[in-house]
C-alpha cells in the first residue's frame, strides 16, 4: 500500500506540479456523453521503477507534447516519490515510457531537485519538463534531454509544491496574447499560485490561499491536488483532497494576486472570499469522492478523478455538478492511484493514463 505520507518538509528554497492534463481538443457542450462507461480495457504500459537507483512510487504523469532530446511525442513521462528503499520523498528521477504495452522506463533526469517529485508538467513551445517537487521545496526545470534549466523564481515561497499543470487560454473570447503559464498547490500552506514565464522574467502569484491541509490523515498528505485547466473556458479546476470537493476557478488568468481566500464552514463546506470569490465555486463535493488526488480533462470536457481511498476512477461532468461513471481499477490496497493524463479527441481514440503505485507502473483505460 502506497501512502503519501511523509512529516512536512521545510527545506532549503532552490533558485526557483497530482496531476496535469494533456491534450487541447475539448467540447464544451453541455450535456456530455459519458465517456470512462464507454471504456472497458485496461493494459499495462510498462513499469515505472528506476533501472538505475531503484526509484519507485510514482506520483507525477505527463504526455510529451514534441519529440525532443530523448523523448518522443507522446511518451508517457513519469516521475516516483520514493527512492528503493522506500523512503517516501526521496525520489530523484524521471522516466520516459513508450505508450505501449510492455514499454520500459528510461530515464530522463535524476537530481536532488526532483527529490519527493509529486507532479509533472511540459512546456508544448519547447518540451521542457517542469516538476513540482515537494520534499526539495522547488520547481526544477529540464529539458528533454535531461539537463536541468534552471529552478523557479528564487526566495519564492514555496511551501512543498503538491500539483501542477500547464496552462494558456485557447477559447475565442480571450483578447490576449497567452505567455507560457503555469499553476502550482503547495501542500502544507494550501495555495495555489500562478507561475508566467516571458522572455524577460518569470513571475510567481499566489492567487487562492486557504484550501484544507491535512498533512498525516490515513491515506497521507491531502491537499490541493490534481489541478486541471481547460483552455476553452480559462478554468482551472482544483481537487480539494481534504474535504472531497472538486473546485472550479472560472476566468483563472484574470484572477488577481491573493483574489480568492478559501475556508471551510461549520459544516465543512468550502466558501469564497476576495475580490475573485465570485469566480470560484464547488462543482462537486462528497461520496463517491473518496480522497481524491489527481485529475485530468477528457475529451467532452468532464474530468475524470482518481480516488486514494478506494481505487476508484471517477467522470464528473462540472456543469451538471455530477458524476456520470465510475471503474474500480484496482482491487489491491488504498492509495494506489495517484497521477492521471489523458489523449484522445473522441470516444474511439479516448485513453486515460494512470500511476498504479501498488505495482509501479502506468496502466491505459481505452475502449
Amino acid at each position: 500500500m502506497r501512502f503519501l505520507w511523509i512529516p512536512a518538509v521545510s527545506g532549503t528554497l532552490f533558485l526557483s506540479i497530482l496531476a496535469g492534463c494533456s491534450g487541447s481538443n475539448y467540447s464544451s457542450a453541455s450535456p456530455a456523453t459519458p465517456v470512462l462507461t464507454q471504456l472497458h480495457t485496461m493494459t499495462t504500459i510498462g513499469s515505472t521503477v528506476d533501472s538505475e537507483n531503484g526509484d519507485d512510487n510514482p506520483y507525477g504523469l505527463a504526455i510529451a507534447p514534441m519529440t525532443t532530446g530523448y523523448v518522443t511525442a507522446g511518451d508517457i513521462l513519469v516521475c516516483n516519490f520514493n527512492d528503493k528503499s522506500g523512503n517516501a520523498g526521496y525520489g530523484t528521477t524521471i522516466e520516459d515510457l513508450s505508450p505501449t504495452a510492455g514499454a520500459t522506463p528510461k530515464r530522463i533526469a535524476q537530481d536532488p531537485s526532483l527529490r519527493g517529485c509529486a507532479a509533472l508538467a511540459s512546456n508544448p513551445s519547447n518540451g521542457y519538463i517542469w516538476a513540482a517537487a515537494y520534499t526539495a521545496n522547488d520547481i526544477p526545470i529540464f529539458t528533454g534531454s535531461g539537463k536541468l534549466m534552471s529552478t523557479v523564481a528564487p526566495n519564492t515561497q514555496w511551501t512543498n509544491p503538491w500539483g501542477e499543470t500547464y496552462a494558456a487560454p485557447q477559447m475565442a473570447t480571450y483578447s490576449g496574447t497567452p505567455s507560457p503559464t503555469f499553476y502550482v498547490s503547495n501542500a502544507t500552506s494550501g495555495t495555489v499560485d500562478r507561475v508566467v514565464v516571458t522572455s524577460s522574467a518569470t513571475t510567481v502569484t499566489p492567487i487562492a490561499t486557504g484550501f484544507p491541509v491535512n498533512l498525516a490523515s490515513q491515506y497521507g498528505i491531502l491537499a490541493p491536488a490534481g489541478l486541471t485547466y481547460n483552455p476553452q473556458t480559462d478554468t482551472l479546476y482544483v481537487v480539494s483532497s481534504e474535504d472531497n470537493s472538486i473546485v472550479a476557478i472560472a476566468g483563472v488568468s484574470s484572477v488577481p494576486a491573493n483574489g480568492i481566500t478559501v475556508s471551510a464552514s461549520t459544516y465543512g463546506a468550502l466558501t469564497f472570499s476576495g475580490p475573485g470569490a465570485s469566480q470560484a465555486s464547488v462543482v462537486y463535493s462528497g461520496a463517491p469522492l473518496n480522497n481524491p488526488v489527481s485529475a485530468a480533462l477528457l475529451y467532452n470536457g468532464n474530468l475524470v478523478i482518481g480516488d486514494t481511498g478506494d481505487n476508484n476512477i471517477l467522470e464528473l461532468d462540472p456543469l451538471q455538478k455530477k458524476i456520470v461513471g465510475q471503474k474500480l481499477v484496482d482491487n489491491g490496497n488504498a492509495g494506489a492511484i495517484f497521477g492521471i493524463v489523458t489523449t484522445g479527441t473522441s470516444a474511439t481514440t479516448q485513453k486515460i493514463y494512470f500511476n498504479d503505485d501498488n505495482s509501479n507502473s502506468v496502466v491505459s483505460i481505452t475502449q
